[in-house]
């Protein structure tokens, strides 16, 4: 493909490996955002989030001229938009990003141009929200101008391999739209291509998600069966996972990231009396972090005066620095809303956050209770024997099936495991 001027809304987690990966290919980018330390960083090559690699990328695709950072869009050939879809109090999509994005192209548009949304959105949202702002300009839709939807479908820590080598799907305004684009991610894509129409593309990126999260709350909620029964959960889910045709997911304290926790949502929201599996799933794993609390609550029950907790990991997931609906987050607001606790957290990972961010030491320090919230890496080597000197009270409650049990319960601790 001959290089293309392109211009992409939004550098966080999808749109700056998304622009560095298209630059690094030949074409010039213009990388669009509102926030100056982003687009300062970028400027100087260098990046403001934590991803395997991306730092290289970004200061090679900036060195070579072929990526720059700017406030204001202009003309372009391809509009790329990969602005946040966050979730309301309402549990409603806030499309107001990709609306504005969306609005801010109209001006720029010509004949020929291509406008692609990334962003994750309900279904319907390229042929009812944006074709109706695109056809502002005056130029036919499909014919003039062409627009698809292409979900990003990629991990955090492997976003750069993935964003290559999965597969894609591109859904179009129409079959024109869809080659186009298609065409253009091909740039860098190893994985197969599939095309589609736009709303198909829509729930597709949604199902795969709310699988993942349907499949959560069906180990959580035998988690907590479990622990009725006297029966260790963890073991039922290996045992049953020997079987060819099961895959039962891990239990924990919840579901978080920017995904999982919020793609089910939207098809809640178009879809509601249909959806009741999809909701009852919802509603099981937004409870976990209040089930955490109470089981942390029965541990120290006998605990006078002020109990404190140290909770080591706050991220959605282990090695990340995304805290995005954090169900670790969420059950720290549940712990300080009750004046018996008092917290601190060890998190190496996570940067950005309104709490402080203790090491290790200081924060078992007359500690009542050590929580394993999320299973980073930095958290294999503990000293435990250190460990169990400086604590007050010797309880370990692991979320995640992470310590090793008998190492600790041989040292002194009590241990306490979610779904056992």
């Amino acid at each position: 493909m001959n290089r293309k001027k392109i211009c992409i809304f939004g550098l966080g987690y999808i749109g700056l490996p998304t622009a560095a990966m298209f630059a690094t290919h030949g074409h010039q980018i213009i990388g669009v955002d509102v926030k100056e330390e982003i687009l300062s960083a970028l400027n100087q090559g260098k990046i403001t989030i934590n991803e395997p690699y991306l730092d290289i990328l970004v200061q090679a695709a900036v060195s070579s001229g072929n990526l720059i950072g700017k406030k204001e869009p202009e003309n372009a050939d391809v509009f790329i938009i990969a602005v946040p879809t966050p979730i309301t109090m309402e549990k409603k999509a806030d499309l107001s990003y990709v609306i504005s994005s969306t609005q801010a192209i109209v001006p720029y548009l010509k004949e020929g141009n291509v406008v692609i949304l990334e962003s994750t959105s309900p279904p319907g949202t390229v042929e009812n929200v944006i074709a109706p702002i695109l056809s502002k300009s005056g130029l036919t839709i499909g014919e003039q101008i062409f627009i698809a939807h292409s979900p990003e479908r990629v991990l955090p820590g492997k976003i750069l391999i993935e964003l290559v080598e999965n597969n894609r799907i591109v859904g179009g305004i129409n079959k024109k739209s869809a080659e186009i684009v298609s065409d253009l991610y091909k740039t860098f894509v190893r994985g197969e291509i599939f095309l589609t129409d736009a709303m198909t593309a829509e729930m597709c990126k949604l199902m795969e998600n709310t699988f993942r999260d349907v499949n959560i709350a069906l180990a959580n909620e035998l988690a907590m069966i479990c622990e009725k029964s006297g029966v260790n959960a963890w073991e039922v889910i290996a045992l049953c996972n020997k079987h060819p045709r099961v895959n039962i997911h891990q239990p924990g304290p919840g579901v978080g990231g920017h995904c999982i926790a919020v793609d089910p949502w939207f098809i809640i929201e178009k879809f509601y009396e249909d959806s009741k599996l999809i909701r009852d799933a919802r509603e099981i794993n937004n409870d976990m972090p209040q089930h955490v609390f109470e089981t942390i609550k029965d541990i120290l029950k006998d605990i006078k005066g002020k109990k404190a907790v140290t909770i080591l990991g706050m991220t959605y997931k282990p090695d990340v620095d995304d805290i995005r609906e954090s169900p670790i987050v969420h059950l720290i607001e549940l712990i300080k809303k009750d004046p018996q606790y008092d917290f601190k957290i060890v998190d190496s990972q996570a940067k950005k956050y309104s709490y402080p961010v203790h090491d290790l030491e200081s924060a078992v320090k007359e500690s009542d209770l050590l929580l394993l919230g999320v299973n980073h890496k930095e958290f294999e080597e503990i000293d435990f024997d250190l460990i169990y000197k400086l604590m007050r009270n010797r309880n370990i409650f692991d979320t995640r099936n992470f310590v090793d049990r008998n190492h600790v319960e041989k040292i002194g601790f009590k241990y306490y495991l979610l779904g056992n």
